[in-house]
């Protein structure tokens, strides 16, 4: 039941309340207010999402209604869950607290399991953690769970490693964690940013069950729109650690009130899901000047018939199955499909990091297979790599400038150090990043601006190819629509060509010219955006479409109720 449907009965008390809420970190240099006077609340059986920028306070929340402040934190005001307040509490109190009466969903399931424990025994140890069963008992009980969120072939998968599982899977498992003792609230901190848009939609679908089924509060936090207008009741807007607009879901979505909720709002990227004759003008086909390296009017990278096979025999892999791409000098080419699908590999083999099985790779005119070590270093100096995770790609040991420098030192050792300061500062400037932070480590700095110095990194040598694998999944929707009018306002002056690979279809739509849609190693179709978006040609692009949400709820509502129906109806045929 949610608290649209619960509007004529009595509220109930809430399970979570929060009231003047404040955290400040303690540093070398002084003392940083996080979150300052939050107050709200969240009742049995209703979503409160809660959203806002990187750095806006939103997780500091979470954390601090759970208890999980890291030790230079203190926090003020009172956080109750079920007449505790957890501000003060001892930690014997917490832990009776924690996975009993409140579970949490972390963004990144990788990090939330234990890599070396089996599936099964991690989460009977939660069950045993608060319940005097036997081993067996709770084994058994974590193969319901793991088939509760719809883990097939439970028993089986109980046995199995994190690694072994996708990635939507390993997500199921969390949430089958943190379900196991029935809490009355559950915080889900980004539980689907890292996710496909159709495992996303099934994730959200089985919360929302949950839900519904045990009466169950939950604080969601996300910078995802759509998934506020598809999941939540309620929303609560964050700004510089302080609650700026609040209310009713449909009213702060469609109505906001706040100036900087109508800023958070504009945006976002919107997937058209009418007919529409608009053409996406970033990535726009330009020709070629002629002053790169090699065949000026060859494509800029070509796969043909590429088949990509790992392992042997009965254990292999067809990781692609005969794909064939072209990406032509300054167009943008977007590659979507799930989680699986094959996208990150083909983009790998266009970098030549993963020969072909068979087929042909040709970059920049040349091909691949016949190049030696020499030339092949020479036409990857032609390419720029931005990828999904900064923090990862980006040497916590080294600083930003050093960072953005290390490809100048890899493929212009001609260059003179102060000729490779002059590069590096006029890149930074490019991308919009001050110079003085060259002296900075990547560990200092927001998410934007580490993705920032990774797009500086990939263009330092002005390359002909830029491929951005995934590159603002992980950013709020105002520094994704920063990196992405950078990135197009670079393809404008410096004219390269753009591999995209992306799950984010409205992305796509905005910022690709053409598209590719993958579906287990094969193309599905591809074609130019516009009508492959808007009239797609195959059931999987039109599902794969249907299951995008929009950041319009009664639009969702109604989004939703067709692709329920739509695979309701797919069962039903395939059971007949």
């Amino acid at each position: 039941m949610t608290a649209t449907q619960a509007s004529d009965a009595p509220a109930a008390e809430p399970i979570l309340e929060l009231d003047d809420l404040g955290v400040v970190f303690t540093t070398e240099s002084a003392e940083v207010p996080a979150v300052r006077g939050v107050s709200l609340h969240v009742r049995p059986g209703e979503t409160l999402a809660l959203v806002g920028e990187s750095g806006s306070g939103k997780s500091t929340v979470a954390l601090a209604a759970m208890g999980l402040l890291a030790g230079n934190a203190r926090a003020t005001g009172r956080a109750v869950i079920d007449g505790t307040d957890i501000v003060g509490a001892d930690e014997a109190g917490l832990a009776a607290l924690r996975g009993r009466t409140v579970s949490m969903v972390f963004q990144e399931p990788a990090t939330a399991l234990d890599p070396l424990t089996r599936i099964g025994k991690q989460i009977a140890e939660v069950i045993r953690n608060h319940n005097d069963v036997s081993a067996k008992d709770a084994a058994a009980r974590a193969v319901g769970l793991l088939r509760r969120v719809g883990i097939p072939e439970p028993e089986k998968r109980a046995a199995a490693y994190p690694f072994q599982l996708s990635g939507g899977q390993r997500q199921r498992v969390v949430i089958a964690m943190a379900i196991a003792n029935d809490p009355a609230l559950l915080i889900a901190d980004e539980p689907t940013t890292a996710l496909d848009v159709t495992v996303q939609a099934e994730i959200l679908d089985l919360l929302r069950r949950l839900a519904a089924e045990t009466g169950t509060g939950v604080l969601l936090v996300t910078h995802n729109m759509g998934v506020v207008a598809d999941f939540a009741d309620r929303v609560a807007v964050m700004y510089q650690g302080r609650i700026v607009e609040t209310g009713p879901v449909e009213d702060v979505l469609l109505r906001p009130s706040h100036d900087y909720t109508r800023r958070l709002l504009a945006a976002v990227p919107r997937l058209s899901v009418a007919e529409s004759d608009e053409r996406p003008t970033a990535g726009e086909v330009r020709p070629d000047d002629g002053s790169g390296s090699g065949d000026a009017t060859a494509p800029v990278v070509e796969l043909r018939d590429i088949s990509v096979v790992f392992g042997r025999g009965k254990r292999s892999v067809h990781a692609l199955d005969g794909i064939s791409l072209v990406v032509s000098p300054g167009e943008t080419l977007g590659l979507v499909g799930e989680s699986g699908s094959g996208k990150s590999t083909a983009a790998r083999v266009a970098l030549g990091l993963i020969p072909p099985t068979s087929g042909a790779v040709s970059l920049f005119g040349a091909d691949l297979a016949r190049t030696r070590s020499r030339a092949r270093r020479r036409l990857r100096s032609g390419i720029g790599v931005v990828l999904q995770d900064p923090v990862a790609s980006l040497d916590a040991r080294m600083t930003v400038g050093e960072c953005v420098a290390e490809p100048l030192r890899v493929h212009r050792r001609e260059l003179s150090a102060r000729d490779q300061r002059s590069r590096v500062e006029a890149v930074l400037d490019r991308v919009r990043l001050p110079r003085d932070i060259v002296r900075r480590a990547p560990g200092e700095l927001s998410g934007g601006q580490r993705q920032r110095v990774s797009l500086a990194r990939a263009l330092v040598l002005e390359p002909r190819l830029l491929v951005a694998d995934e590159p603002t999944s992980a950013l709020d929707v105002s520094v994704q629509e920063s990196v992405l009018k950078v990135i197009t306002e670079l393809q404008d002056e410096l004219g390269f060509a753009c591999l995209f690979v992306s799950h984010d279809l409205a992305v796509v739509q905005h910022f690709a010219r053409r598209v590719a849609v993958m579906r287990a190693g094969r193309i599905e179709e591809q074609g130019p955006t516009g009508e492959t978006l808007l009239h797609p040609e195959t059931d999987y692009t039109r599902r794969l479409l249907a299951a995008v949400p929009v950041p319009d709820p009664v639009v969702q509502r109604g989004r939703r109720a067709e692709r329920l129906a739509t695979l309701a109806a797919g069962r039903m045929e395939a059971e007949a």
